[in-house]
């Protein structure tokens, strides 16, 4: 999955906008959980540490845990279908949390689960001929199974053909059924539960058991009591909603259709996403608890799926969307149609929690740019991880996820196995900007483990550009990795030669159409050792620390292992201690401090004959 290439330079290359980058300035936490998948390939998940997964969609609206059984809605004629284990809510949570996964379980609202039917064909379904012998189209395997309409008309459905009502008792139980299977959150159970999905859409994916439009009330009301009933199930469970499917839904119920109206009128004139936000807070506030923990919608951009060179310019364009207050969204969301402001979909999220339900983290469980089999997918796929990273996302699943092999899960990889070593984006957002976004767009980030930098450009453009990179509040070694995944081998991340890092500044060229990830490595100290005697049964020999950073280190420690069974019996211009065979040495106090580029030195007299282990020397 990752290849080595000698370092190349390209004498044809533009001249690129200009990076930045400052260590210091913008830190926060990057969510692990924004790398979610809704499914996909097992060994792929391992591979980029995947931390959570979604158990949802249409089907898991009307999903009866106690039969196994689930509806396919308008998806595919109404049918009844019966899980097998694999496919059930239990056999995904169990192997979701046997690979280390959390999962996310939606909870059905809807007022209907699928009732008791057969294993096979024919299914119970919500048109059947027997009732509707006249209709649009039917199922070419189950042909007693329509699609509910005729000459285009929506018919009626009679739920009780396909459902049995439920309430929000029912989720308490579902909750409680999966506590007792795999004990509660806090127990490394189920973590959280989703309320239902997209349920403005309820009229029409599952309009055999719910024609009617969701209102506000209905919604709220529903909301509410599912999770009171998964709380009282699962105290440490976190609940996630409303989900809704897009744009219409962020900002109108079903009543209001897709602006505001006589329903939104009736609540405050806030719009669903605030209405529903301040609902969920006033009933907890009533009961002196969260029921909320994450308000979650689904986006899609409202763009075709083609890859003709004006759609694939257009997908790259509209990731902005998601965070750029300039950006006005290029379909019928605006400047035609709807006519709204820029989206801002993410920052307009938290901007709402945070005057309608403070602390309520941020969710979007359902996304896809489209493309996922073709580079200009996995260049857009690149851009989301990293705006969802700077921008705060706390989890993100993506919808209809890539093959191990498409460009797209080569841009997880690039964030989560870049080296096919497990290797990491860092998980501290820092301050990075472009001088033109639209070209290179780039997002950087630390790494707590080994405080490397990392930064990540995505070229979207045809050309191969050549930038400059500075780099400030942080001191380099001295050279940057470099690792490239693009056209020129859609198989693999390609590792290129190092780059020079030189007074906080490097130049890079980015192939064109290409994600590239600079790991710039933590500046720090070095260590050698100079054997000044050696007699055998013993030895004497001087290590010379030396500070790498182009400021002063306040404090050192140098570390290393013998190769046999040598053991020190003195030193002197160090604190030192010796565990087996592992050695570790600290500055006295009085030579802690080295100035930029400077040494020091200690002294040691070990028994056995000399060696020359590998020294670690870390600041201190």
């Amino acid at each position: 999955m990752m290849f080595t290439a000698p370092a190349a330079t390209n004498a044809a290359a533009a001249t690129g906008p200009a990076l930045s980058m400052d260590v210091s300035v913008a830190r926060h936490a990057i969510s692990p959980d924004i790398y979610g998948l809704n499914g996909g390939d097992p060994a792929f998940s391992a591979e980029i540490g995947q931390s959570v997964a979604r158990w949802g969609g249409n089907a898991a609206t009307r999903y009866n845990f106690k039969n196994h059984t689930y509806n396919t809605g308008s998806d595919w004629y109404f049918e009844n279908i019966v899980a097998d284990d694999q496919h059930s809510v239990e056999g995904v949570v169990k192997s979701n949390l046997d690979r280390g996964i959390k999962p996310v379980v939606t909870v059905p609202l809807i007022g209907w689960v699928a009732k008791d039917s057969p294993a096979s064909h024919p299914f119970a379904c919500g048109f059947p001929a027997t009732r509707f012998p006249q209709q649009d189209g039917f199922d070419q395997w189950d042909p007693n199974c329509g699609n509910g309409q005729l000459n285009q008309q929506k018919l009626t459905g009679v739920p009780t053909d396909t459902s049995i009502p439920q309430d929000a008792s029912f989720d308490g139980e579902m909750v409680s059924h999966l506590v007792s299977q795999f004990g509660t959150a806090a127990q490394g159970g189920v973590p959280i539960y989703e309320l239902d999905n997209e349920p403005v859409l309820w009229s029409s994916t599952h309009r055999d058991v719910h024609p009617e439009a969701v209102s506000d009330d209905e919604l709220g009301n529903k909301g509410t009591a599912a999770a009171a009933a998964i709380k009282a199930a699962d105290p440490s469970a976190a609940v996630l909603g409303p989900s809704g499917w897009g744009y219409c839904e962020w900002v109108a119920s079903g009543v209001d259709g897709c602006g505001p109206g006589a329903d939104s009128a009736a609540h405050g004139g806030l719009n669903l996403s605030q209405w529903y936000l301040k609902n969920m807070k006033d009933y907890s506030d009533a009961h002196g608890r969260r029921y909320l923990d994450y308000f979650d919608q689904h986006y899609y951009p409202q763009i075709s799926g083609d890859k003709d060179p004006a759609s694939d310019a257009l997908r790259l364009r509209s990731t902005r969307s998601l965070w750029d207050p300039t950006y006005v969204d290029e379909s019928w969301i605006g400047p035609s149609g709807v006519n709204a402001p820029p989206l801002q979909f993410i920052r307009t999220m938290k901007s709402w929690v945070a005057q309608y339900n403070p602390g309520t983290k941020t969710a979007i469980t359902e996304y896809n740019w489209g493309a996922l089999d073709d580079i200009n997918g996995a260049l857009a796929e690149a851009d989301v991880l990293g705006i969802f990273g700077r921008e705060g996302l706390d989890l993100a699943t993506l919808w209809g996820e890539p093959k191990p092999t498409d460009p797209a899960a080569y841009a997880f990889r690039m964030y989560r196995d870049y080296d096919g070593a497990g290797s990491r984006f860092g998980d501290v957002s820092v301050s990075s900007s472009s001088a033109d976004q639209g070209q290179l767009a780039v997002y950087a980030a630390q790494r707590s483990a080994d405080k490397a930098v990392t930064v990540m450009v995505v070229n979207k453009t045809g050309g191969d550009l050549t930038s400059p990179l500075s780099v400030a509040g942080f001191d380099n070694a001295g050279t940057a990795q470099r690792f490239t995944y693009s056209p020129g081998n859609l198989g693999a991340i390609v590792r290129g030669g190092d780059l020079q890092v030189s007074n906080g500044h490097v130049d890079a060229t980015y192939p064109a159409n290409s994600i590239t990830l600079l790991v710039l490595p933590a500046a720090g100290c070095s260590a050698s050792l100079h054997v000044n005697g050696d007699w055998n049964t013993g030895h004497v020999a001087t290590v010379t620390v030396t500070n790498d950073r182009r400021t002063a280190v306040t404090g050192w420690r140098v570390s290393w292992t013998w190769p046999g069974d040598q053991q020190v019996t003195n030193s002197w211009n160090t604190s030192l201690t010796q565990n087996g065979a592992t050695v570790v040495a600290k500055d006295a106090g009085w030579n802690g401090s080295i100035g930029a580029g400077g040494s020091t030195t200690f002294g040691i007299q070990a028994t056995g004959p000399a060696a020359s282990p590998t020294l670690t020397c870390t600041p201190t």
